[in-house]
């Protein structure tokens, strides 16, 4: 009953701040603009001229797989910037304001309060993502070539995990600061440092969540889940309950 009662809480807070318009929105330009850009690119240099006498703009057009895995490119910039901007204040602008004593004091159990916020937001994030998927899923099929619907719920799910991760690693730093700007700042720089570290030990850490992107390529291409993959998503998930463990703890012992 405290789970639910603070999970709608949370979705009736998006409705009235106008996230459930403005992220779905945002989620589906990041799905199709690499792909209708790099498509319609030729024509416009054409048709702005300035070329010299006789040059030709020759762009190769990459195959539907390619195509449709540039529409998740956004996601992994953009999109997780998107994301630190409306987590930022999760927990942190109710612990500044004093809302969170409000509510802890009726009283509310700590892993309700953390979980319920996780899902909430975790709600909306994959909502707008699955519609953007489909936004470039479908452009990529009009403009380059057919990809398969199986193919378009496998990336949706697969790609949902890394999302998560990263949702999630906001929620934590979300429980140590109360302020909104140091959650952005900090939970920014902890997915970078995890692509670095990815990247300079990867050849160790195969099973990274920063390797589930190049991963994830593989598997457009091909449609087999590897065992890498497969690892990744496990360590991933992993990680998702460690990071909401430590969330809780973390709060339990602001309290005290």
């Amino acid at each position: 009953m405290q789970w639910s009662v603070i999970f709608k809480k949370e979705m009736v807070e998006y409705v009235r701040n106008v996230k459930w318009i403005w992220v779905p929105i945002v989620f589906l330009i990041f799905g199709i603009m690499d792909l209708i850009t790099t498509y319609y690119l030729p024509k416009i240099i054409e048709s702005v001229g300035g070329m010299p006498e006789g040059a030709q703009v020759n762009i190769p057009t990459p195959a539907p797989e390619q195509a449709f895995f540039m529409s998740i490119g956004e996601y992994g910039t953009m999109g997780i910037l998107i994301i630190a901007l409306v987590s930022m204040g999760l927990i942190a602008g109710e612990l500044k304001s004093g809302v969170y004593e409000l509510v802890l004091s009726k009283p509310v159990k700590y892993s309700n309060y953390v979980t319920a916020k996780w899902a909430a937001l975790s709600t909306l994030i994959l909502t707008s993502l699955f519609i953007g998927l489909l936004a470039g899923w479908y452009y990529a099929n009009i403009l380059y070539g057919d990809v398969s619907f199986g193919t378009f719920i496998g990336t949706f799910l697969i790609y949902s995990i890394y999302i998560l991760f990263f949702i999630t690693i906001s929620v934590f730093v979300n429980t140590w600061f109360k302020r909104p700007g140091m959650v952005l700042f900090v939970s920014l720089l902890f997915i970078i440092l995890v692509n670095i570290i990815t990247s300079i030990f990867g050849h160790y850490l195969t099973w990274s969540p920063g390797h589930l992107s190049s991963y994830l390529n593989g598997y457009i291409h091909t449609g087999n889940v590897t065992g890498d993959l497969w690892g990744t998503l496990a360590t991933t998930l992993f990680l998702i309950v460690i990071l909401l463990f430590s969330a809780v703890t973390v709060l339990k012992n602001k309290e005290m």
